[in-house]
């Protein structure tokens, strides 16, 4: 087994702070690109810095970046050539030193979380230079920690492909969902041509051209629509049943997540009431836009249960909705269109009542048509399942290598010099 050696982190890595450049050369098409704090998890909206810098604040492509606000994470840098800005740190190993770079990248994560959950903080918590330069472990030998970095690595490249496999897909079903909801699919399975190409097979309608046989119709027409239970209400329910309910937290776009589902005291007519059944259709009323409004069918995965009033339930009746189609429409290009401009919005934050959900616009075709967009729809959803899935083991799977290697729990062989010239 190699041996290791107690070091302190500042004796062999550096770490460079950024610079804080002056926002008045700040732009958002020209001049170099300028890293801040949010472009270490996501590059979303950049910004360019006009001008003059020294060459020290420069980062390339792989450069090791850590976030010293907030939430301190340590990233490999992907963006091409940037500036590093104030409360970014650069890591770099020192000529002499005994700590490869690669492999400090995967030491210090997590030291960083145990930083982060040490630090109090009324706001945003921030990170100091030295809580990194005084922090000691054991490290062995500088070719062991290559190899543990390479392994890692390796295992790194695995996640990110499976990561940009499910963005992909991700991007294959918006566009699967686009022509599903616009031009249908006719009895034999295959999508109806588009407009263009056949414009006698459409007709024009509040949600734009659709299918000739298509109807379009308010959700209040198709279904009853329920507010959930009240919670912290004065009076005492003495004569009531405790029940599982669920709250906004539970209804993700599509799915459920009942890791921590609560339970509440109801009267009897409220529970007769309020008593989930299979194909109920439960949206949220408020939440962040990825979650507003977007439908997931509940097939009793929890029996009795309740919901809260910040969800509603919807109950397709008058047979002429399934429910299942009316989850997917309202994930679709449509349904989050009219929730996001019907809503009453905050900051990153927004609403919609009843009285809104009653009037959102549903494009229906026949139920065995509504059936076949179904199913389109859930063999997509599947590979991407699949996909997720392999995602989750592979990030467990890092998880425990790096406890094993990062520690010396496992034994881990330096590769030979002939291999690595």
């Amino acid at each position: 087994m190699s041996e290791f050696e107690e070091l302190q982190v500042g004796d062999h890595i550096s770490l460079l702070s950024g610079f804080p450049f002056n926002s008045k050369y700040f732009d958002q098409q020209e001049g170099i690109r300028l890293i801040r704090i949010r472009d270490l998890l996501d590059p979303a909206e950049e910004t360019y810095y006009r001008g003059s810098f020294d060459q020290r604040w420069l980062v390339r492509t792989h450069d090791i970046l850590i976030g010293m606000d907030g939430d301190f994470n340590i990233v490999r840098w992907k963006g091409g050539d940037a500036l590093l800005n104030q409360r970014i740190l650069k890591v770099d190993a020192m000529p002499n030193g005994s700590i490869d770079k690669g492999f400090f990248y995967f030491w210090c994560s997590p030291l960083l979380q145990h930083i982060q959950n040490r630090t109090a903080a009324t706001t945003v918590k921030h990170l100091s230079v030295k809580d990194i330069e005084k922090a000691t472990g054991l490290f062995p030998e500088k070719s062991v920690q290559r190899r543990i970095a390479e392994i890692l690595s390796m295992l790194d490249e695995t996640i990110e492909q499976a990561e940009a496999l499910i963005a992909k897909m991700q991007q294959v079903k918006a566009g699967l969902m686009h022509d599903l909801f616009t031009r249908g699919v006719t009895p034999d399975g295959r999508l109806r041509p588009t407009h263009a190409q056949a414009q006698d097979l459409y007709k024009e309608s509040p949600l734009g051209w659709i299918p000739k046989e298509w109807k379009v119709k308010l959700l209040g027409e198709l279904a009853e629509i329920v507010s959930g239970v009240t919670l912290g209400s004065k009076t005492e329910i003495v004569d009531g049943v405790g029940v599982p309910y669920l709250r906004v937290a539970n209804v993700q776009d599509g799915y459920f997540d009942l890791n921590e589902v609560k339970t509440v005291r109801v009267s009897q007519s409220q529970f007769e009431k309020l008593q989930l059944r299979h194909g109920d259709v439960l949206m949220n009323e408020g939440g962040d836009f990825d979650k507003l409004g977007r439908g997931s069918v509940w097939q009793e995965e929890i029996k009795p249960c309740v919901h809260q009033n910040h969800v509603f339930r919807v109950r397709p009746r008058n047979g002429q909705l399934r429910s299942f189609y009316l989850a997917f429409w309202s994930q679709s290009e449509a349904g989050k269109k009219y929730f996001v401009l019907s809503s009453k919005q905050s900051t990153n934050l927004a609403s919609i009542n009843s009285t809104q959900l009653n009037r959102f616009p549903v494009a229906v075709p026949t139920l065995n048509e509504q059936e076949l967009i179904e199913e389109r729809l859930f063999a997509m959803n599947g590979h991407v399942d699949l996909i997720g899935q392999e995602l989750v083991k592979l990030r467990q799977q890092k998880q425990g290598l790096m406890q094993d290697l990062l520690t010396g729990r496992v034994y881990t062989k330096p590769r030979q010099q002939s291999q690595v010239n």
